[in-house]
């Protein structure tokens, strides 16, 4: 049965899509932020209602949006969102983009809800319930070795300007059976029902990736930085896989 939190994080995720919906393919404007990353109106109206469904029914918990920011960091517990991770795809009518709403509970990701309503799936998990995709239970795939995995990867940026991160990420494409660059949320939920096996990311924030964590993890993977260390909200580097190829993966990567 799902929580409280679980229900208020699937009624957002729902609210927000149709607000993105009724944006989407419209020729939307686009804002440039202090960093450069692009936002529109969609990126603020969908995280306004996301906020608005859960303070309503968590008044006591800190919220961290893509659009809002900080409040209420220090206490138990704070939701992470991400009203449309992959503004960039939103704005050029590509549907890889999707909506991110995490819990974390004292320091830990309990909860993951990733919606991709253009793309038309709806992803959850909270920790000791499983995943699902749809309504559905979704497990990692079984695949044992390097040589029979496909590997997915995202932005490396950062990677690529490093000759040794680059020279090892190199290694690791050699060992793989095939590599392919889904990206955003499409690989981790591939990932996460058994399509693909490995995933590999230079460039994320905490906002991108909160739900997902919970969502691959549920679904019997293993979901880490590069480096291996655990994900807080200062990581930017992804390496998920299934439990029997992570550390194969995480070895290959290392100088």
């Amino acid at each position: 049965m799902a929580s409280k939190e679980l229900e208020a994080a699937l009624a957002a995720a729902r609210a927000a899509a149709e607000v993105i919906q009724r944006y989407y393919r419209r020729n939307v404007a686009v804002q440039l932020k202090a960093d450069r990353s692009p936002v529109t109106e969609a990126d603020v109206q969908a995280e306004q209602v996301i906020r608005e469904v859960l303070t309503a029914r968590f008044p006591g918990y800190g919220f961290y949006g893509e659009e809002t920011g900080q409040y209420a960091m220090d206490v138990e517990n704070v939701w992470l969102v991400d009203p449309i991770d992959g503004t960039k795809s939103f704005v050029r009518d590509c549907p890889f983009f999707s909506t991110q709403i995490a819990l974390r509970r004292a320091g830990r990701l309990v909860l993951g809800v990733s919606s991709a309503p253009a793309y038309g799936e709806l992803a959850w998990a909270e920790i000791g319930g499983g995943a699902y995709l749809d309504g559905k239970p979704i497990h990692v795939s079984a695949v044992g070795e390097l040589s029979n995995a496909i590997l997915s990867t995202g932005n490396l940026k950062t990677l690529a300007a490093s000759p040794s991160g680059w020279s090892r990420f190199g290694a690791l494409v050699g060992r793989v059976n095939r590599l392919r660059g889904y990206g955003d949320f499409v690989h981790y939920h591939l990932l996460a029902r058994g399509a693909l096996d490995v995933v590999m990311e230079s460039d994320v924030n905490i906002l991108d990736i909160a739900a997902l964590v919970v969502i691959v993890s549920e679904a019997g993977g293993v979901f880490t930085a590069l480096d291996g260390s655990a994900v807080d909200l200062d990581t930017t580097t992804v390496l998920a896989a299934n439990a029997a190829l992570h550390g194969a993966a995480l070895t290959a990567l290392r100088p």
